[in-house]
């Protein structure tokens, strides 16, 4: 059984809850962020067709030590051309319970810096 108190817990229930609320679709898929504790990811998701049309993290990158704020933007700007390639301009920005703040923050500003419209 899982302890609903724990940090974790708590952040999967704001992020079910989130996800009732939006889904990405062909022409503005979902940017979906997981952060762990050295590296973070991102990838753009069309749930209508179920099928990620890009991803990117501090690992493909090869982005050493992972885990930090310059790590997150390179991963944003990264995330930005790609979704650029695919003719992908506007995006659902999809934090998965994670605070606004910080890396997922970092994140974010660098996608947009870099293109993205959400």
């Amino acid at each position: 059984m899982i302890d609903q108190t724990s940090k974790n817990a708590r952040r999967l229930r704001r992020q079910h809850r989130a996800r009732r609320a939006f889904h990405g679709t062909a022409q503005r898929p979902r940017l979906a962020v997981f952060r762990s504790l050295n590296h973070i990811y991102a990838q753009l998701i069309d749930d209508t067709a179920g099928r990620t049309l890009a991803a990117c993290s501090t690992q493909t990158l090869a982005l050493k030590p992972g885990g930090n704020l310059a790590a997150a933007k390179a991963v944003g700007q990264a995330i930005a051309e790609r979704a650029r390639t695919q003719g992908v301009a506007a995006v659902v920005f999809d934090r998965a319970g994670y605070p606004y703040h910080g890396r997922v923050q970092a994140l974010a500003e660098a996608a947009r810096a870099a293109g993205l419209q959400f």
